[in-house]
């Protein structure tokens, strides 16, 4: 058996958007993951559903796996031909130990590749609105350990230097001797009135950062409960903080937010929160599986040309379709007699990706607004309607246009499933009051969610509740939840601002 190769990536410091598109690239070829502790496991999903994951996190003198172990796990699955990723957190060669495992990858034969990438020494400043660099600042910036303080008779830092150093000093893994790193400064001649910063959880939504100055932070770090993971800055570049900060500012800073979409859907939802600070906890309530019987939606992809419309009501419904005219050989072309109506821009969107444009989109997003704005285009009695939709959608549309005389052909593109492998997860953070937003975009999402969560639970919990339109919400008005916000428009765009709106209180 040849010899698999191994890929020494680094994550980045805790947003997944920091992961560089080398390391996004690599993961997708993966066999195996050995992650870090402070990686976001929302990067694993980057790597083949099938691929193993092992967790190798070490914390302060918390080791899951020691080095020595780590360095063998890496070694040993490469042997086997397998192509791994060592996903490491910050940069695999700045304070990773990332050269170790690399020397024990070249005395085994082993090929390997790094893939550098953002070190928390730069990102968690920046983040903190603090450069590390400026050139009427600090002309200079070093890295530095924080383990090594004074507590060994030869200690391998030179404090002498340190302290005359011109420009920026940043401490790796220095929460615990901070006290004695500022003494050590001081005493080796730094000013105590150098500014200093500690910023814990960089570039993330748990962001904290404490200024004070060497004299002071380490009292004010103490009172603040500091705890690592943290970052330590020395030098007159942490002033520019009270000019510089932005990322604790973004609107939705710091709330925990929970998606309860479908997770091959969540992303737009997901990045539309992160990007405004937010830390979201994807939770899907359904998942999207294709229908029991696939006959009925393949017989009318067949027949597209029999129908005088078709009305699609969501993203899913259009995918599926789309997807059963491939499988009979057909395509957009097949629909050129009939007319097509959709429900909402994002439906609009996708049916785009296919070369077509909705004859009808109601300006108000719900199956009522379909059904009235088809009457107005004239009689419907005896058109032909094909809607093809959730196996649990709403009767409200085909009910209407039956009514209203038309020969309606309801058929199930797709399936909502229950989906609440992860609502455990939620469930604790709700009872221990540490959910700001829950997030609904369909009425399956409430019933799953509020079926394996429980309504008292989200009830005693501070959670507020964000629902994507009038459906939704009179799902939830069922269920005994009051929505807190409604969308409007009822886009995901419309829901995020909603939430933001409200927040914001503008």
């Amino acid at each position: 058996m040849s010899k698999g190769r191994v890929y020494l990536v680094g994550a980045g410091p805790g947003d997944p958007g920091l992961l560089t598109l080398r390391g996004r690239d690599v993961l997708g070829l993966a066999d195996v993951v050995v992650y870090d502790a402070l990686i976001s496991e929302r990067l694993l999903d980057h790597a083949p559903a099938e691929a193993e994951r092992i967790y190798v996190g070490k914390r302060a003198s918390q080791h899951t796996l020691p080095q020595e172990g780590i360095n063998a796990l890496l070694v040993e699955k490469a042997q086997a031909g397998a192509t791994v990723v060592r996903l490491k957190g910050g940069d695999p060669y700045v304070f990773g130990r990332g050269g170790e495992e690399a020397l024990a990858l070249v005395e085994a034969g082993i090929d390997f590749e790094v893939v550098p990438g953002v070190t928390a020494a730069v990102a968690a400043p920046a983040c903190a609105g603090i450069p590390v660099t400026h050139r009427h600042v600090a002309s200079g910036v070093a890295f530095v350990t924080g383990h090594e303080a004074d507590d060994k008779v030869d200690p391998a830092l030179d404090w002498d230097a340190l302290a005359r150093w011109p420009g920026t000093l940043v401490f790796y893994m220095g929460v615990r001797n901070l006290a004695a790193i500022s003494e050590n400064l001081i005493a080796h001649g730094r000013s105590a009135e150098t500014p200093a910063a500690a910023v814990r959880w960089g570039a993330t939504p748990r962001q904290k950062t404490i200024t004070g100055t060497l004299a002071t932070l380490p009292q004010t770090a103490g009172e603040a409960g500091l705890e690592p993971p943290a970052i330590i800055v020395v030098g007159d570049v942490v002033r520019l903080r009270d000019r510089l900060q932005w990322f604790e500012r973004r609107p939705l800073f710091g709330r925990r937010i929970v998606v309860t979409r479908a997770r091959a859907q969540a992303s737009e939802l997901t990045k539309r929160l992160d990007a405004l600070g937010a830390e979201t906890i994807e939770s899907p309530a359904i998942r999207i599986e294709p229908p029991d019987d696939p006959a009925p939606l393949q017989t009318a992809a067949r027949h597209a040309a029999s129908f005088d419309w078709i009305v699609f009501t969501s993203v899913n419904g259009v995918a599926a379709y789309f997807e059963a005219l491939a499988d009979a050989g057909l395509d957009a072309r097949a629909l050129a007699s009939a007319r097509i109506a959709t429900i909402g821009p994002a439906t609009a969107e996708r049916l785009a990706r296919f070369g077509l444009r909705p004859d009808l989109q109601p300006e108000t997003f719900t199956g009522a607004a379909v059904a009235e704005a088809l009457a107005a285009t004239g009689n419907p009695a005896g058109l032909r309607i094909l809607l093809p939709r959730a196996d649990i959608a709403p009767k409200e549309l085909p009910g209407t246009l039956a009514a209203q005389g038309a020969e309606v052909h309801e058929v199930v593109a797709y399936r909502t499933a229950p989906d609440t492998a992860s609502c455990g997860v939620v469930a604790e953070a709700l009872e221990a009051d540490e959910i700001d937003w829950l997030t609904f975009t369909s009425s399956s999402t409430v019933g799953n969610f509020v079926g394996a969560v429980g309504k008292d639970r989200v009830c005693a919990s501070r959670a507020r509740i964000a629902s994507i339109g009038p459906t939704t919400s009179a799902t939830l008005r069922e269920a005994g939840l009051e929505p807190t916000v409604e969308a409007d428009p009822h886009t995901i765009p419309g829901l995020v601002d909603a939430i933001v709106s409200c927040e914001t209180g503008a």
